[in-house]
């Protein structure tokens, strides 16, 4: 079987591109041979060598795809051109793309849909959301995405669409009217070995001593970037309003807005106790190290950092517009509240940490996240979308 994935570009740092990386070695397990089309790949865990022919034509690993642009859009359609001719000369049974190409016959839909982040970007700007929609509507980008969105979704070449939670099935459907058979809602596969609840005694007392946090002091976990549309201004409110003043905030991500946040922080008077540490492409020290992880997040279709978090026994906090509400069992390994009511998020992190105080509701709710992502590992991930990737092709003909 000879499955192309579609990135456009990759980086260690996001979430969609992860799942990709992780994914290959359990795909080719199971006798998938996968090729990468990409303009740029960089990264590690065992990213596929280089291009090189072998029999048949069909390259083994990268195929680097980068026509010349200036601006995104120009840079989307190019390389949305070249990968349609790659597809219309059928040298895979299967092109898989994880960017809104129309004619694929797979779309993982990892970042949701971007109607529907546009609506909950303008919601959250709140008086200014009127301007957002204003110059929304001018842009020759936006309007770009939300054209070929559409057209994705009516091509009559896609066969399938994998959603990576419940949330994004059920607004693709709503919205673009897709039959259910077209609809495949795959969580994203975490690495259970690499991400487990051993981080704590591995890590804790270290990386708290180079961030000059106490012992004993609670801390909050954020992984994400964007911080726009992950909530990290409601996350830094909501910890400023906390009674618990000797709690640590840790922010690890890269944005262009990092600036802003700190100094918004310093402005709520905790910038001693927030840390913004920018992108780290090794985050486990830190999961090891906090106590719970927040993410009140506008849209977020299924953060891996959430999932990390989870499978690393840290409760969780999170916005009914994520994806991982799914997994949250209110109480036991988390809670879920509106992404901009701050002081929700502030009462719920407050609840866990007092919870966290007491061994034995400790220990529960620990036991209860890691119990929530143990199906998740990437070797069943790896065989659910191979078993649909074959039925896809017995459907051909």
């Amino acid at each position: 079987m000879k499955l192309a994935i579609v990135r456009q570009k990759y980086t260690p740092y996001g979430g969609a591109e992860r799942f990709v990386q992780r994914s290959l070695a359990g795909l080719r397990s199971q006798g998938v041979e996968v090729t990468v089309i990409a303009r740029e790949w960089a990264g590690s865990y065992g990213a596929p060598a280089p291009a090189a022919d072998v029999p048949g034509g069909i390259p083994n690993g990268i195929l680097k795809v980068n026509p010349f642009y200036l601006g995104r859009t120009w840079r989307d359609v190019g390389f949305s051109h070249h990968v349609q001719r790659i597809v219309a000369e059928g040298r895979f049974d299967l092109v898989q793309s994880h960017e809104r190409i129309p004619g694929c016959h797979i779309f993982r839909a990892g970042d949701g849909v971007h109607a529907t982040w546009l609506e909950l970007r303008n919601r959250a700007r709140g008086a200014y959301a009127g301007i957002a929609r204003f110059l929304t509507g001018r842009s020759p980008w936006h309007s770009h995405v939300l054209e070929t969105e559409e057209a994705m979704f009516r091509h009559p070449s896609l066969c399938a669409v994998i959603c990576n939670s419940r949330m994004v099935r059920n607004d693709i459907a709503r919205r673009f009217g897709l039959p259910d058979e077209k609809l495949h809602v795959i969580y994203n596969g975490v690495d259970l070995a690499a991400f487990h609840p051993g981080l704590r005694d591995e890590h804790r007392q270290r990386v708290r001593a180079d961030l000059g946090i106490p012992k004993d002091a609670a801390v909050i976990l954020f992984v994400g970037s964007g911080f726009e549309r992950k909530g990290v201004h409601t996350l830094l409110r909501a910890f400023a309003a906390m009674a618990d003043k000797t709690a640590h905030l840790v922010i690890v991500g890269k944005d262009r807005g990092q600036d802003t946040a700190e100094k918004l922080a310093q402005t709520l008077g905790i910038d001693e106790r927030a840390h913004f540490l920018g992108p780290r492409e090794d985050v486990r020290p830190y999961y090891g190290a906090a106590d719970l992880f927040c993410l009140p997040t506008i849209y977020d279709p299924m953060p891996n950092a959430a999932l990390e978090s989870l499978a690393c026994g840290l409760p969780v906090v999170t916005s009914t517009t994520c994806g991982a509400a799914e997994l949250i069992e209110e109480g036991k390994n988390g809670f879920v509240c509106d992404a901009l009511d701050v002081a929700k998020v502030s009462r719920h992190m407050t609840a866990i940490i007092a919870a966290l105080g007491d061994p034995g509701l400790a220990a529960g709710m620990r036991k209860a996240a890691r119990r929530s992502v143990e199906r998740l590992d990437l070797a069943s991930m790896a065989q659910i979308m191979t078993d649909l990737y074959r039925k896809l092709l017995e459907r051909q003909p």
